[in-house]
């Protein structure tokens, strides 16, 4: 390589270095690049082993770069630690992290729509009717658009679907709707070059576009091979390209995680990496042809990859000095309470960082109900970037961006001593905590229950989905003691008891764990309880760090992070900011993240709020549970959703996860019907993931997190899946649940369900 192409020049001090030298912009491959310190020269030496056919995948992720034509802009560098003297990319994923700042972002025009930072974040869905039957895909286009859909996608699988998409787009036309339609495309390169002279978008998936379908194998490429098949991308996707440009169409860059080629995931991996490379094969492309009507989306159905594979493609187009709008999606997140937490999670957590500008939530439900839980996290979204609320500024050096790393808060010690067991007040996988009124204790076998506590002739007992901990806001009166023999039942089975200083103070409660704040224990309140009184610290996470230096004065069970509405500081900012205090102090306290809703507030309010509050901060393992507080819901309500935020964060597992696709016109079964009929009859089995996909469009992968699939193989069959291998295929519809559940069983996942109490 030239010398002048690897001369690395200085911009206002910081090292930089031309960006195409793909191996720095991959953390992975950072070893390779090293900075010199003789002398007053700098500069940097980088490996370039190019991967060879016999060169194994461990290899080659170790240490091969490829190098591609170089181009004018620059990355800058920096030390990976401080005094270092090894150089990496600063991988800049969002505007700012200490608020909320909307990414700035080109305009790409959809149809009469404009989508990007300029705009507001559009909402979408998708249509689930058979596309060759005009008339029904044109009354559900129409009920999806009167809801307030900005945009919505038809599936186009084959010519007959792309002839009807001319009499789809004429007749909306004709009735007064010029919502812009995308074509979905998976495998058919001719249909899209049909379809673009009718639809105002296609999405493309880049990893079934040009490659076949990935049949798992382990393929070795030398880099002649690796180019050939650049080469064949290009020679199926650049006359898409070129008439989208003629027509003024919009392209979208759509990778799925469960749907990468066997050449990407030989070079990558099934990994947010091989995600972001995928796509970027196709965008080189697009810009090569002075083409820039596209946008990128991500999408997995694990929220924790797909948050992920995001934020490590925006740092990429960061260091490339692109500015493509996103579309932001958790696919087949499933239905219900679940469906949306999941989406909340994910795209939440970006929004939060100023991420998005389109979105959509996957649900397996009927595409207009999809409309209001999207059209939440879009406005969530357009307040936190209007309003930038956020904290004072900080140095973040611990939170892990592109993989997941939990800190994980030291567990409560039995102390000598003590008479009740207090190991069993937080849980290791995350805990889940909830708020109790004092006339909750009026019935306590319906409190138990509501607790998920097992019930044996009356008594409490723990399960595998009992809250851990509860607050209780007011104490019972000292005489009353039948409330106070069904806290001490709850003590007695390890679940913890909090409760506030004042409350302790005036009505003492045995074994109780006293909530106190920074000013309680600054003016030493704290010590007029009796030694070796077990402490929790409620704190806003925005204090100043004199404030947060008492914490090091005491001996904490558990922090809980309560920061009530606030119209300048963002929750989720300041926890990250507690956090990075708290690594940076070496305090290793359990942190619950404690929400307070307002009366009244509508369930799927609370759960997007939830999801995209404590969720973003759960997906970078920064938390030990949580803590739901709503007066006027119920409690079963609660406390589901406080597992399900904590299962969709990848955290604890309480109950059958799903991977279940939201239908479109390619699924060859009642989707709803059959998803519904599933659950019933295996959602008591924890730790167990199933899949059920209408059809196998986006391949086996798709079904990556799942250890079972059910998906449809033809009309009225179906096939069964362990992992990505089909086990079992052509059963009957009638009895393939059967079978599933046989299949399950014979693998040693089945337990009977419970017996009635």
């Amino acid at each position: 390589m030239a010398g002048a192409a690897m001369a690395m020049a200085h911009v206002a001090g910081v090292a930089v270095v031309p960006t195409s030298f793909s191996g720095l912009k991959n953390m992975e491959f950072a070893a390779d690049c090293v900075k010199s310190v003789s002398g007053s020269s700098q500069g940097f030496r980088t490996g370039t082993r190019l991967p060879t056919k016999s060169a194994s995948r461990s290899q080659r992720d170790a240490g091969a770069v490829r190098v591609r034509s170089m181009g004018p802009e620059v990355a800058e560098l920096e030390p990976a630690s401080p005094g270092s003297p090894l150089l990496v990319p600063r991988q800049k994923y969002c505007e700012s992290v200490h608020k909320t700042v909307r990414r700035k972002t080109r305009t790409v025009m959809v149809g009469n729509v404009p989508l990007g930072s300029e705009h507001p974040i559009r909402v979408q869905t998708m249509t689930t009717t058979d596309t060759k039957d005009v008339a029904a895909t044109v009354d559900q286009v129409m009920r999806i658009a009167d809801q307030g859909a900005d945009i919505v996608r038809i599936t186009v699988q084959g010519k007959k679907e792309a002839d009807s998409c001319y009499n789809i787009k004429d007749t909306l036309v004709k009735k007064g709707y010029s919502i812009p339609l995308v074509a979905d495309i998976h495998f058919a390169p001719a249909v899209a070059m049909k379809v673009a002279e009718y639809f105002d978008k296609i999405r493309i998936n880049p990893g079934n576009f040009a490659d076949r379908r990935a049949q798992f194998e382990k393929l070795e490429y030398n880099e002649d091979e690796y180019q050939k098949e650049i080469e064949h991308i290009e020679k199926v996707f650049i006359p898409l390209v070129e008439k989208c440009k003629k027509y003024g169409r919009a392209i979208r860059i759509g990778t799925n995680h469960g749907s990468l080629s066997d050449r990407i995931m030989s070079y990558y991996g099934d990994s947010p990496r091989g995600m972001v490379e995928s796509a970027f094969e196709f965008a080189r492309i697009c810009r090569r042809l002075d083409f820039h009507n596209f946008v990128f989306s991500m999408k997995a159905s694990n929220p924790v990859v797909m948050v992920q594979a995001y934020r490590l493609l925006v740092s990429e187009m960061n260091l490339n000095g692109w500015d493509y709008p996103l579309h932001l999606g958790v696919t087949e997140a499933g239905e219900g309470e679940d469906g949306r937490m999941k989406s909340a999670i994910g795209i939440g957590a970006l929004l939060q960082d100023g991420l998005g500008d389109t979105i959509r939530v996957s649900l397996t439900e009927p595409p207009e109900l999809e409309i209001d839980p999207c059209t939440k996290l879009a406005n969530l979204g357009m307040r936190a970037s209007a309003q930038q609320r956020g904290v004072a500024e900080f140095e973040e050096k611990h939170r892990h961006y592109f993989e997941f790393h939990r800190r994980t808060g030291q567990l409560p010690v039995q102390k000598e001593g003590e008479e009740v067991d207090y190991r069993g007040v937080l849980h290791r996988d995350g805990s889940v905590l909830m708020s109790v009124s004092l006339d909750k204790l009026k019935n306590p076998e319906l409190l138990y229950r509501s607790l998920a506590t097992k019930l044996i002739l009356g008594m409490p007992y723990k399960d595998l989905a009992t809250v851990d901990s509860i607050l209780l806001r007011e104490l019972p009166p000292l005489d009353d003691k039948d409330a106070r023999l069904a806290i001490k039942r709850l003590t007695d089975i390890s679940m913890g008891v909090l409760t506030p200083l004042s409350e302790q103070l005036s009505k003492p409660l045995p074994h109780a764990i006293v909530v106190v704040n920074l000013e309680e224990i600054s003016s030493s309140a704290y010590k007029l309880l009796p030694a070796g009184t077990r402490l929790a610290v409620t704190l806003r996470g925005d204090e100043s760090e004199e404030q947060l230096d008492l914490l090091k004065s005491i001996d904490a069970t558990l922090l809980l992070v309560y920061l009530p509405e606030d119209k300048n500081v963002s929750r989720v900012h300041a926890s990250r900011r507690l956090f990075e205090y708290l690594q940076s102090n070496k305090l290793n306290f359990p942190v619950i993240h404690h929400l307070h809703f307002p009366a009244a507030i509508h369930r799927d309010d609370l759960v997007i709020k939830a999801g995209s509050e404590a969720g973003a901060l759960l997906v970078d393992g920064l938390g030990d549970g949580i803590l739901l507080e709503a007066g006027d819901q119920d409690l079963d309500f609660l406390r589901s959703t406080s597992f399900g935020l904590l299962q969709g964060c990848r955290m604890r597992n309480t109950k059958t996860e799903y991977v279940s696709c939201p239908s479109c016109g390619r699924t060859l079964f009642d989707l709803q019907e059959i998803s519904a009929d599933i659950r019933e009859k295996t959602s008591h089995l924890p730790g167990v993931s199933i899949a059920i996909m209408g059809c196998i469009v986006n391949g086996p992968g798709e079904m990556a997190d799942a250890d079972f699939g059910y998906v449809g193989g033809a009309p009225g069959k179906i096939d069964l899946y362990v992992g990505k291998d089909v086990v079992q295929r052509g059963i009957a519809m009638s009895t393939a649940t059967d079978a599933l559940i046989q299949l399950i069983k014979d693998h040693g996942r089945w337990v009977d369900p419970p017996a009635d109490e």
